[in-house]
């Protein structure tokens, strides 16, 4: 049976990629967050192992334009290839589907009323890819299946923070009745707060970062109670994409203990990395 062995929450900033392609991982600005990924890096690879990362995403023009976009689109392809964003590919290999599994959560997930735009061609951009090549080694491929999981968090109207939990609860019981043996990471992508449009462009909002951060490990549904409205509010219009992260935390078990957190804000983007386990998970 397939199991859900860690869930992760990551931030999807492009200017990670680009400071990751450039080789900058060491250089003053970047190397805080850059270190505060490797640990977790080091335990998946080491302890973890995991068959099937579930990522949790918004596209950001490359597949979905404002005349047709979904609420909820999944992945169900054998590949997926890395987007161009106008600036040429980024140096990754494209990645590996795992079809049967995908079809099997699209099955699961109808039947618990959360209606999926199913895809079987997906070109991944920077909403996908930025945290994959810091949690895992992409040379000479990647070490693990992938199934997108999209959320709209660009047109309104917009899923509600507790819709977006449920679907994490509804994903939960589809990756248990899997009958194949799989480990699966869920990994939410998104945030933390900023604004890069209008008025407030380039809001900060560390302290409520901090609360974020704190909050989702013991009191999810207090986030999942916020309103688009406070969230915008409060982390800036392109940080209420955090809801992503309550994908993840929907999927795993009341009871989680926190791992690892990093979290870095020297530019427009608070940037965090926070990583759980489900309490009852080890053993």
């Amino acid at each position: 049976m397939a199991r859900l062995v860690a869930g992760i929450g990551s931030s999807h900033v492009p200017s990670i990629g680009r400071a990751h392609d450039q080789g900058k991982q060491a250089t003053p600005e970047w190397a805080p967050l850059f270190d505060g990924f490797e640990p977790v890096k080091r335990w998946l690879a080491e302890e973890i192992q995991a068959d099937v990362v579930i990522v949790v995403y918004n596209d950001h023009g490359t597949e979905f334009l404002l005349d047709r976009y979904p609420t909820f689109a999944l992945g169900v392809a054998d590949s997926y290839a890395v987007a161009d964003e106008g600036y040429g590919p980024r140096p990754l290999p494209q990645f590996r589907g795992d079809p049967a599994f995908s079809a099997h959560l699209a099955q699961s997930l109808l039947a618990q009323e959360f209606d999926m735009t199913l895809c079987q061609e997906m070109a991944l951009d920077h909403g996908f890819l930025t945290a994959m090549p810091l949690l895992w080694d992409a040379a000479p491929a990647w070490p693990v299946a992938v199934v997108p999981l999209f959320v709209n968090v660009v047109q309104h109207p917009l899923p509600t923070a507790q819709r977006c939990y449920k679907l994490g609860q509804a994903l939960r019981r589809a990756i248990d009745s899997y009958s194949e043996d799989l480990r699966v990471v869920v990994l939410g992508t998104g945030g933390l707060s900023h604004q890069l449009n209008g008025e407030r462009f380039g809001h900060l909002n560390p302290p409520w970062d901090q609360w974020w951060l704190d909050t989702i490990s013991h009191d999810p549904q207090t986030l999942a109670r916020l309103s688009h409205e406070q969230l915008i509010l409060d982390a800036g219009a392109e940080g209420c994409e955090v809801i992503m992260w309550l994908v993840m935390r929907g999927a795993m078990g009341a009871q989680v203990r926190e791992l690892h957190r990093t979290y870095y804000a020297p530019m427009t983007t608070g940037m965090a990395l926070l990583t759980l386990e489900e309490i009852a998970s080890r053993g």
